[in-house]
């Protein structure tokens, strides 16, 4: 019998030589009597171990990091190597790294992404299944008894969107998914993307199901070429299988699903803006009331919600509201999917239940700077998010918790700096960031951000400092009250966290 031997196609993984290390197993398999499979999968996100393969055994499957297509060939030149290799990292679902609580990433890494045999054989489509004997309100009141709130930013209970939705009266409804993912240090979309995109699928499928959708549209990242292929070809593959399309595994429900190309700006991850260029228009921020889930998509109510939102349902319907709702903290009910980035020695994937500090996470998980100086600051939730200083690392990972201390978790993106870092510069960044990525619609953010960007450089080149700093707080203040969406509302955060704890750096 073959021994398999996984190796990801992610395109971290890639980038830093997986392909090259298949490449080399490919030609030593064809040289040797051993027979190997190779198969390719998404990535755990253990990246500062990539590529890391991993080989079945008896045993469970033993993982070897940082391999190259030198070391490769050298550890399979006696066939299958042993769990005493010195390059062995053991049984891989008992690395520390991995003491998780995998449930929206469970596969990634694990199986092959476009086998639907895979996805079925690690409890792929039984949501599907159930929700196809529940009633529409059945479906909805399970996502809303669970808990789940958006993954996107805002945090908004995934089920009230879905009730409005299911609520409103419309020949026509659609459902969105928001995989734009354009914040700083965040990749988790685009690992489902590439790693297991049938859950993104089948999320979508219930979500059809649960208000009446016929059609949805998956608006994915331009910037992600290799995830809009996995994803296209899942699609049709799951078409071909009758898992969505015109008559869903003969139950008589359709429903149709696509993807989009973003349009590479990042106004598009705002909801209303993203609606606008699915239209084939150019895209700017509408005005609200009404709401997306009322009037979205071409004028009809429209579900949606970010990727990994989408993702999470099929577990939902799989274990169960109650599983789901008894994970986390306070209102922030299941798991967290934390993207660490930045100047940190162990960067990658983590899911784990609301509540873990931002201490366990930069040190237990990460192993502290990447440089081994202390790390200074964290900025969560992407370029518009505060600066978190090391005195509130101690903060749980919470929604309110963050909100307590003028902070959010966002997308789930944490990027570190260490004492080095110069975050008045950054500071000016966001600001520069947003006058630059602006739709341009609402006066406060079109040229409040430009605004700041010119207090700031008088502050730094000492030009009357005193002054200055009350007439950026006061632009804050007006951008953060008067913008209509949260580019402009937000592009201030920084900025103040970095006057409230760091103000000698700006």
């Amino acid at each position: 019998m073959a021994t398999k031997v996984f190796i990801p196609a992610d395109t971290t993984a890639r980038s830093l030589g997986a392909d090259d290390v298949a490449v080399a197993l490919s030609g030593l398999k064809a040289a040797q009597t051993n027979e190997i499979e190779l198969v390719r999968t998404g990535s755990r996100g253990l990246y500062w171990l990539e590529p890391l393969i991993e080989v079945e055994t008896d045993a469970g499957r033993i993982g070897f990091g940082n391999v190259t297509a030198r070391s490769v060939c050298e550890l399979f030149v006696q066939g299958v190597p042993p769990l005493e290799h010195k390059d062995c990292l053991g049984l891989i679902e008992e690395h520390p790294w991995l003491k998780q609580k995998r449930l929206t990433c469970a596969r990634l890494g694990v199986i092959d992404p476009l086998s639907l045999t895979d996805y079925r054989a690690f409890e792929g489509f039984i949501g599907l299944e159930r929700a196809l004997k529940m009633s529409r309100q059945e479906i909805v009141s399970a996502v809303t008894d669970s808990g789940l709130r958006g993954r996107g930013g805002a945090a908004f209970p995934t089920g009230i969107k879905w009730q409005t939705v299911l609520d409103v009266s419309s020949e026509q409804k659609y459902v969105v998914c928001n995989a734009d993912e354009g914040d700083s240090g965040t990749f988790v979309d685009r690992m489902i993307m590439e790693g297991d995109p049938f859950m993104l699928i089948e999320g979508m499928t219930i979500a059809a199901l649960a208000v009446g959708a016929t059609q949805g549209y998956i608006y994915a990242r331009a910037e992600y070429p290799q995830g809009i292929a996995t994803v296209t070809r899942a699609l049709e593959l799951a078409e071909a299988s009758a898992y969505i399309g015109k008559d869903i595994l003969d139950s008589g429900k359709s429903f149709h699903l696509e993807i989009r190309k973003a349009a590479g700006a990042y106004i598009c991850g705002e909801e209303t803006s993203m609606l606008e260029s699915l239209e084939g228009k150019r895209g700017v921020v509408r005005y609200r009331p009404p709401l997306p889930a009322i009037e979205g998509l071409f004028g009809q109510p429209t579900i949606v919600n970010n990727l990994v939102s989408l993702a999470t349902v099929p577990d939902i319907l799989v274990k169960g509201a109650d599983y789901y709702q008894k994970l986390g903290v306070g209102r922030s009910r299941g798991t967290l999917t934390i993207q660490l980035a930045g100047n940190i020695k162990r960067g990658g994937l983590i899911e784990i239940p609301f509540g873990v500090t931002l201490h366990e996470i930069l040190h237990d998980f990460g192993g502290g700077s990447a440089s081994g100086r202390p790390i200074k600051a964290v900025q969560a939730g992407g370029p518009l998010g505060a600066y978190i200083p090391a005195a509130d690392f101690d903060t749980p990972m919470d929604y309110e918790m963050f909100k307590g201390i003028d902070a959010m978790l966002g997308h789930g993106g944490l990027v570190a700096f260490d004492d080095t870092a110069d975050l008045g510069q950054m500071a000016r960044f966001a600001m520069e960031f947003c006058a630059l990525e602006s739709c341009g619609k609402c006066t406060p953010c079109r040229i409040g951000a430009v605004r700041g960007v010119e207090v700031i450089d008088r502050i730094h080149a000492g030009d009357n400092p005193v002054e200055n700093r009350i007439l950026l707080r006061d632009l804050c203040d007006t951008m953060i009250e008067g913008s209509l969406c949260a580019l402009g509302g937000m592009a201030p955060f920084p900025v103040l966290s970095v006057m409230k704890h760091f103000p000698d750096e700006l």
